[in-house]
């Protein structure tokens, strides 16, 4: 288990205690257990483990698609456990941006009309800023793909268009879960370096999922997690150099576990 550990700023994501039990039939299967930690505004971090760590289940706790069994998800100091489901799908639609692995695109809409109907539910009243869309377009190399559906893309161009859809609206925090799992390597990279350039030009504050030590390396800080629980913490490159083990104990607020 991990202890919240007091940092110079106000965290933007802040998980204590928290812990979620599934029920299987008669038996109760803890997937997350009393897992703590904060995240900083403009912080890249990773989380990082094996098939049936509690990784997945912490990105739905984090974003709010699940509620907690237990302790408490803070986005920007408001307890996710305090709202309505209204009120929670308002601050989802808001203040955070999803890339999945499955790209989750409409698959009768263009590029185009998938990004734009992600801008007309986040509920902004305020038309959206097709300079910035095409500054996005440019920066992810989809301009010219934008008006195609689908089907008439490729995979690593699909993650692209999502991942526009999910900074089109200037979220605060983008939460990724395997967003390379699909991909080869040519376009995982291009999508692992797109979410470096959002984090450090854009000022997205970025929590990625996944099971690749290497794609978690692009990270400024890894959680690695098992058995529910994280049980490790490295400090990563920023950028696409290796990871270096830290003591849990040192700055830059990682948190002791």
């Amino acid at each position: 288990m991990s202890a919240v550990q007091a940092e110079a700023s106000t965290p933007i994501i802040l998980a204590d205690r928290l812990s979620k039990v599934y029920a299987a039939g008669k038996i109760m299967v803890a997937a997350v257990r009393e897992v703590s930690f904060s995240v900083q505004p403009g912080e890249f971090v990773a989380i990082v483990g094996p098939s049936g760590s509690g990784k997945s289940t912490l990105f739905y706790l984090l974003g709010g698609l699940t509620k907690a069994s237990d302790g408490r998800v803070l986005i920007d100091g408001v307890d996710f456990a305090t709202l309505s489901d209204a009120e929670r799908t308002r601050l989802r639609r808001r203040r955070i941006g999803f890339v999945f692995q499955k790209f989750n695109l409409l698959p009768t809409l263009s590029a185009i009309a998938n990004v734009e109907i992600a801008y007309q539910i986040s509920g902004r009243k305020e038309p959206m800023d097709r300079r910035y869309l095409e500054h996005l377009s440019d920066l992810l190399s989809i301009r010219g793909r934008l008006n195609h559906r689908p089907s008439e893309l490729s995979g690593g161009e699909q993650q692209r268009v999502a991942i526009a859809r999910a900074l089109v609206t200037r979220p605060a925090i983008v939460l990724a879960d395997e967003p390379t799992g699909n991909l080869d390597t040519k376009n995982s990279d291009a999508v692992l370096k797109m979410l470096v350039r959002s984090n450090q030009e854009l000022g997205q504050t970025t929590l990625m999922i996944t099971h690749n030590p290497e794609a978690a390396a692009i990270a400024g800080r890894i959680l690695h997690m098992r058995d529910g629980e994280i049980v490790r913490i490295e400090a990563g490159s920023g950028n696409f150099g290796g990871a270096a083990e830290v003591s849990p104990a040192a700055g830059g607020g990682i948190p002791a576990v």
